[in-house]
């Protein structure tokens, strides 16, 4: 359950840089746009800072409830 609630966060946190910068290249097309545009890229550059700090609190919160011994359920095809 806890773990998919961090699947979860990190797949909504992927759709927002995804919109984000769609969004932005769009607003790119028209120079009354470019500014706004400009800061859709500046928070579609701070979601991809999320999606490290998501996966670091997920680690640190899975360690504090099972121990040191989640790493053993860990996978390559973990987000």
């Amino acid at each position: 359950m806890l773990r998919q609630r961090y699947e979860v966060a990190s797949i909504v946190n992927d759709i927002f840089i995804a919109v984000w910068f769609l969004v932005g290249s769009f607003m790119f097309f028209s120079e009354r746009w470019e500014r706004t545009g400009t800061w859709c890229f500046v928070f579609g550059s701070v979601e991809l800072l999320v999606r490290p700090v998501i996966r670091l609190v997920r680690h640190f919160h899975l360690r504090s409830v099972r121990g040191g011994t989640y790493a053993a359920h860990e996978s390559s095809q973990d987000f």
